[in-house]
C-alpha cells in the first residue's frame, strides 16, 4: 500500500488530502507539532476506515521531521507521495518595512529548511524505486511577492526556487514535484478554496500532472529562439493555481 506523508496536517485542507489520496488505496502518516492534534486526525481517519497514523514534528526543526518520516515508513511503508504544507504563523507576515533579518529566520526555517529536510530524507528511496510526488501546496504570496506579508512572500519564493530546481533535476527520474497556488482563504466559503476541492487538485498534480492547464508562478517575457538541442530544454514545474473570481492578494497560505 503506498503512504503520503503530510507535514502540516490539519482538519481542513490536510484531513481533505488524505481522505482524497485514501481513496485511491493510500495510507496516510499525519505529520504536526502536536502529538494530540495528529492522533485525533488518526482517529477520525481509522473510523473511516482509512489506515493513518500521527506522527508529531516541527516544521522548524529538521531533526523531528526525520525522526517522524523514519516512524511513519516503519509503521506504514515507504512514502511515495510527501506534501509539505504547514501553516505559516502570524509574526511570518509583517508588512516590509517592519520586517527585519531577523523576522526572516522563522519563515525561512520552515519554508526553506524545512521542505529540504524532508524531501533529502525520503528522496533517496523515490529515485530508487524511481517514482514518488512531492507536493507543494502554497499561497498566492508564492507567485506574487506581497510586500504586506513579507516574511511569506520571501519565503515561499525560496520554496517555490526549491521545487523547481527539484523539478528540473529529477523529472527524468520519474519523479514529480509540483506546486499548488491557493489565492484565497481555504475554507471561506468559495468553493473553488474548498478543501475538498484543493485536495482533488493534489490528487490529479501526483496521478495526472500533464492534464491539468499550467499556469504559471509568474509572467514571463516570451521566450527568445534558442539554438539549445530540444531535448536539452527545461521544462517546468507544474504549478497549478486554483482559478479564481477575486484578485489574488497573497498570503493566504495553505493551512
Amino acid at each position: 500500500m503506498p503512504t503520503i506523508a503530510i507535514i502540516g496536517a490539519g482538519p481542513g485542507l490536510g484531513i481533505a488530502t488524505a481522505r482524497r489520496f485514501a481513496r485511491e488505496g493510500f495510507s496516510v502518516a499525519l505529520v504536526s507539532r502536536t502529538q494530540a492534534h495528529v492522533d485525533a486526525l488518526a482517529d477520525t481517519l481509522a473510523a473511516e476506515g482509512t489506515t493513518a497514523r500521527g506522527y508529531a514534528a516541527n516544521a522548524r526543526d529538521p531533526q523531528t521531521l526525520r525522526v517522524a518520516l523514519d516512524a511513519a515508513v516503519t509503521d506504514l511503508g515507504p512514502i511515495e507521495v510527501l506534501q509539505y504544507s504547514p501553516v505559516p504563523a502570524a509574526e511570518f507576515m509583517k508588512p516590509v518595512l517592519e520586517t527585519t533579518a531577523a523576522d526572516l529566520l522563522g519563515p525561512i526555517e520552515q519554508s526553506v529548511h524545512g521542505p529540504v529536510a524532508a524531501v533529502q530524507h525520503v528522496l533517496p528511496d523515490m529515485r530508487q524505486r524511481g517514482r514518488g510526488t512531492i507536493l507543494f501546496p502554497n499561497g498566492s504570496s508564492a507567485a506574487t511577492p506581497n510586500g504586506n506579508v513579507a516574511g511569506t512572500s520571501v519565503a515561499f519564493a525560496g520554496e517555490s526556487a526549491y521545487g523547481q530546481m527539484l523539478h528540473d533535476a529529477l523529472e527524468a527520474e520519474g519523479i514529480r514535484v509540483a506546486q499548488l497556488i491557493i489565492p484565497g482563504a481555504i475554507d471561506g466559503g468559495d468553493p473553488l478554496f474548498a478543501s475538498d476541492a484543493l485536495a482533488d487538485r493534489l490528487w490529479n498534480l501526483h496521478a495526472h500532472p500533464r492534464a491539468l492547464p499550467q499556469h504559471r508562478r509568474r509572467r514571463r517575457l516570451k521566450r527568445r529562439k534558442t539554438h539549445m538541442p530540444a531535448k536539452r530544454r527545461k521544462t517546468h514545474m507544474p504549478a497549478a493555481v486554483v482559478p479564481r473570481s477575486l484578485k489574488m492578494n497573497g498570503g493566504c497560505p495553505p493551512e
